[in-house]
């Protein structure tokens, strides 16, 4: 058998080992600057794609809480309420925890509200008719909650309870359905939507705690 062995150089190196080379740093300088020219011409599709889904992002949020709200009321066997506050800024689940004081159960946060609206219906559209509930009324909270230990009164908030039975109420203990817009503005003070495509709406129905997602497509309402 005969062995073949790579040839040498005068070092004794591999010929092979000889032609490998690393790379100079004007070709390091070049990628790196690709790199940050597609970083700046990336970042306002990044920003422009978060801003378009964010009423998206927050109707989902609140869907979700009330459905945590409502299996709370149903496996506990009392009433359990969620709140809209936007006074913090936070979608709340708390407690009535029979006679004594209400609890806070969790307390997560909502978007910006220079950035999103939920508290008033935008300017121009209507509700979704069918069910053409009412709308989420915001008032001042006279009930309040311990968080922390510490009593927690005055925010302004929309609030609805959830029975053990399934059903929704309002502080009066009457079945409340409502319609709950969500819509991005540029200021919160403003009730023109930026982008009347990215309208969103949640709506529940008191009977039995059933919520509905509906999307704006410029001219109506879609169920979704």
């Amino acid at each position: 058998m005969t062995l073949f062995m790579p040839k040498l150089g005068k070092a004794g190196d591999c010929s092979m080992v000889g032609q490998q080379r690393g790379f100079s740093v004007a070709e390091l300088l070049v990628v790196l600057s690709i790199i940050a020219i597609m970083a700046v011409v990336s970042v306002p599709y990044i920003v422009n794609y978060t801003r378009m889904y964010q009423s998206e992002v927050q109707a989902t949020k609140v869907m979700d809480i009330m459905r945590e709200t409502s299996q709370l009321a149903l496996t506990r066997r009392r009433t359990y309420r969620m709140e809209i506050d936007v006074t913090d800024n936070q979608l709340k689940i708390i407690d009535e925890n029979g006679s004594n004081p209400d609890l806070l159960v969790k307390s997560i946060p909502l978007e910006s509200p220079g950035t999103l609206r939920l508290d008033a219906a935008p300017q121009s559209i209507n509700r979704p008719d069918p069910p053409n509930y009412p709308l989420a009324v915001f008032a001042v909270d006279g009930t309040g909650h311990l968080a922390s230990g510490q009593p927690v009164i005055g925010h302004r908030v929309w609030a609805i309870r959830f029975k053990s039975d399934g059903s929704v109420v309002n502080n009066g203990n009457t079945p409340i359905s409502a319609t709950l817009f969500i819509y991005p503005v540029t200021s919160p003070s403003s009730d023109v939507p930026t982008d009347r495509k990215q309208v969103r709406v949640v709506t529940i129905y008191g009977g039995s705690g059933a919520v509905r997602y509906w999307k704006f497509n410029g001219t109506s309402f879609a169920a979704s």
